[in-house]
């Protein structure tokens, strides 16, 4: 009982740990105004650095942008006739529709590379009147700002979620193997009872054969006397015999 508590103990602070960390990435998942090259041309964006692997952030973002993405982010939406195409995690939608940002179709140019302490997600928005810009489009500026620091958390959610998977499954297989050694414990314990039940009725049946034995031993002797006593007995009867004889010889 003491190990499983200890185990629930342990995973919990673990649990814990995790959601603190995930709320600090968060917190720390500032939006920043950067140029990225992309196909040799330099376009002023929005990056964001994303603390999970690489692949994992490139694989959820191709997913956002193929499938509208209003069921992860409240609000925006890709067009069902947008057009994805990737290429060294670098994805390009047209005639995208985020709401949010603008109601005229947009051109979406994003790309997704590994960085020293995690993963740059950057995208640049042409509204086909003016490109996002801090300056240039601060309502619109804030919005995308806003989808990305959504994205992210909802990674962060999604990482949790599977690290607490993958914790209930220790905790369930933990659990398992120390039901296994309760049983066994239980079984030896099961065993052990029997043989000394067994042996108990062993020492009683040795104990009944070492009187029976006894016994037998005290009848022999007995009946060696009886035999001594018997063979007196007839000897008597046959000395009588010969006085009741000898006096009837007297007789005639």
């Amino acid at each position: 009982m003491e190990g499983k508590r200890t185990r629930e103990l342990t995973v919990v602070l673990l649990l814990l740990f995790w959601g603190m960390a995930t709320a600090a990435w968060a917190q720390r998942s500032a939006v920043e105004e950067t140029e990225v090259e992309v196909n040799g041309i330099s376009r002023k964006g929005q990056r964001i650095m994303i603390q999970l692997d690489s692949k994992v952030v490139e694989k959820a973002w191709a997913t956002f942008l193929k499938e509208k993405s209003g069921g992860v982010v409240k609000g925006p939406s890709i067009l069902p006739t947008a057009k994805a195409q990737a290429g060294k995690g670098i994805y390009a939608v047209e005639k995208a529709q985020l709401d949010s940002i603008s109601r005229n179709p947009l051109r979406i140019v994003s790309k997704v590379e590994a960085g020293e302490k995690g993963t740059l997600l950057w995208w640049s928005l042409d509204m086909g009147n003016a490109y996002l810009g801090k300056k240039e489009t601060p309502r619109e500026w804030t919005n995308g700002a806003a989808i990305l620091q959504q994205f992210a958390r909802n990674l962060y959610k999604q990482d949790i979620q599977t690290q607490i998977h993958d914790a209930e499954k220790v905790v369930v297989n933990t659990q398992a193997k120390a039901d296994l050694v309760v049983r066994e414990a239980n079984e030896i314990q099961t065993r052990i009872t029997k043989n000394q039940q067994r042996k108990l009725e062993l020492e009683a049946a040795l104990s009944a054969t070492a009187k029976e034995l006894e016994q037998l031993q005290k009848d022999v002797q007995n009946n060696l006397k009886q035999q001594e006593t018997n063979k007196k007995e007839l000897e008597n009867m046959r000395h009588a015999v010969e006085i009741v004889k000898a006096k009837m010889d007297k007789i005639d």
